[in-house]
């Protein structure tokens, strides 16, 4: 390797080993400074006194911001928005602007990325190698995170629900129960689009007054109610389907094996489906990110349709048929064979 190459490799590394960039986001999130900046207060100055920081070193801040294009130098010590920190203020960005605070529970879920080490090694979860605490208790204990986490499982619901809604054949189907569904996000799109459907939301006692809200809010309460239940305990018996949408991502195998387990027992002859969003081997290689996230926080991981099958047959199902949508929205439905 000559001397020129060897120096274009460094750079490469040394930008995939940086620790400042997301850090300076989430610093510029954390005092507000697209929507200062937005709101017309464009000046070194103002910017320092009315986000609360130092001057000089929001200045260096700054300039790094400029760097990486998340802001634009519009003058001598004034900035400007970008594309970039335009998207944190879209409103289909406030999740993700959100999770960004450095003094919110998105930050507290990405330092368990810290304890990668302990994941690899263990195949657990290091939140609580991190924390102190594994991550369904503090979800439980801690509600500004139950909130935060429910609140991004309804952003998510938007990329799944209304292609659920409207191209599964729901038509033969009286009675549903989203297994793990948080708020009713994906609930209530699907009765609202099937007003022949009754619908149920089953989630952790601590998540009831967030879902009743949530479904009154969406209009779908007459027909949409949640139950307080977990998904490893016996569930209420006898509906058409379980849904299990974006749940199982978040388990390992033994643990996703026994909530399949618990529908399929509960289901009978009804049908449990499986939804997932781009999962399979295309996706994982290009969000492998995702799947150390699923890893480092959770202990899940990503699975294809075949991992899907064997956790099925492992539940005493078998897969009926397999659907994939634009986006990557996969659908496994299983029933007893």
């Amino acid at each position: 390797m000559d001397s020129e190459e060897s120096r274009e490799t460094s750079l490469e590394l040394a930008k995939l080993i940086d620790l400042a960039t997301p850090f300076a986001i989430r610093v510029a999130v954390t005092l507000r400074l697209p929507e200062l900046i937005a709101g017309g207060t464009t000046e070194i100055g103002p910017l320092a006194t009315e986000s609360g920081a130092h001057r000089e070193s929001l200045e260096r801040l700054l300039r790094h911001l400029v760097s990486i294009g998340l802001f634009a130098e519009t003058g001598e010590g004034s900035y400007g928005l970008t594309p970039l920190s335009r998207q944190l203020l879209a409103e289909d960005g406030t999740w993700l602007k959100d999770w960004l605070v450095l003094e919110g529970p998105g930050a507290r879920m990405d330092m368990a990325f810290s304890g990668m080490l302990h994941s690899v090694r263990t195949g657990n979860s290091a939140y609580g190698t991190v924390h102190g605490t594994p991550f369904w208790d503090d979800y439980q204990r801690n509600d500004d995170l139950r909130r935060f986490f429910g609140d991004v499982m309804v952003a998510y619901a938007w990329q799944t629900g209304p292609v659920l809604a409207a191209e599964f054949d729901w038509a033969p189907v009286k009675s549903v129960i989203d297994v793990g569904g948080g708020q009713g996000a994906l609930l209530s799109e699907i009765v609202r689009a099937n007003p022949h459907l009754d619908g149920e939301v089953l989630d952790l006692p601590a998540v009831a007054a967030e879902a009743d809200v949530f479904l009154a809010e969406a209009g779908v309460a007459e027909r949409a109610r949640f139950v307080p239940g977990s998904f490893f305990d016996a569930l209420p018996e006898g509906r058409d389907v379980y849904l299990l949408s974006r749940v199982l991502t978040d388990w390992n195998d033994e643990n996703a094996a026994a909530i399949l387990l618990r529908c399929a027992e509960a289901a009978g002859d009804g049908r449990v489906v499986i939804v997932e969003v781009l999962a399979g081997d295309a996706h994982a290689k290009q969000n492998t990110s995702f799947d150390l996230q699923s890893l480092v926080l959770l202990g899940g991981q990503e699975r294809t349709v075949a991992d899907f099958e064997v956790l099925a047959g492992e539940a005493g199902l078998k897969v009926i048929e397999t659907r994939t949508w634009p986006g990557g929205l996969v659908v496994v439905e299983c029933g007893r064979p």
